[in-house]
């Protein structure tokens, strides 16, 4: 799939305010390729619009990933989590040398800019999805994250 058609997607989905999600599968027979575009809080429940592209023949997820998660500690049920709706590297503020769009303790509006996820050199504001108090900021700045990864922590009753 080109780039032209994902943007295409993407401006759909902006405009179209009873969209939540919108998949595209092309391809036989396992040679396949898919893109998904979503807003935030829709079935895969991360933060900002984001594509995921699956490469043809993509290998099955290892066995050992549904271990790993729910060894996960248990966080308080009152807060939200932000996770990372891409892989790419985390930047905390706008340029080096500036100050984090938040830190720990930082009340945040919902649609406030609370972090940039570089992907394929292109600079993706990542929003919060709730209003709050970021209670926990568990991702260093200039560090690689994954897809699902946690990011920030949010109290919405602070």
């Amino acid at each position: 799939m080109n780039l032209d058609i994902i943007a295409q997607l993407v401006k759909i989905l902006k405009d179209a305010p009873e969209l939540g999600a919108i998949e595209v599968r092309r391809g036989l027979f396992g040679a396949w390729s898919s893109v998904r575009v979503s807003k935030a809080g829709h079935s895969t429940n991360e933060a900002g619009h984001h594509v995921v592209l699956a490469p043809p023949h993509a290998p099955p997820p290892a066995a050992g990933a549904g271990a790993v998660a729910a060894a996960a500690p248990a966080t308080p049920s009152h807060l939200v989590e932000i996770k990372s709706p891409m892989v790419g590297t985390f930047y905390s503020a706008p340029e080096p040398g500036a100050e984090p769009y938040v830190k720990a303790g930082s009340r945040v509006a919902t649609g406030q800019v609370v972090c940039i996820i570089e992907a394929m050199k292109i600079m993706n504001e990542i929003e919060s999805e709730v209003a709050g108090v970021v209670r926990e900021v568990l991702v260093e700045n200039a560090q690689p994250v994954e897809f699902g990864q946690l990011l920030f922590r949010v109290d919405p009753h602070a």
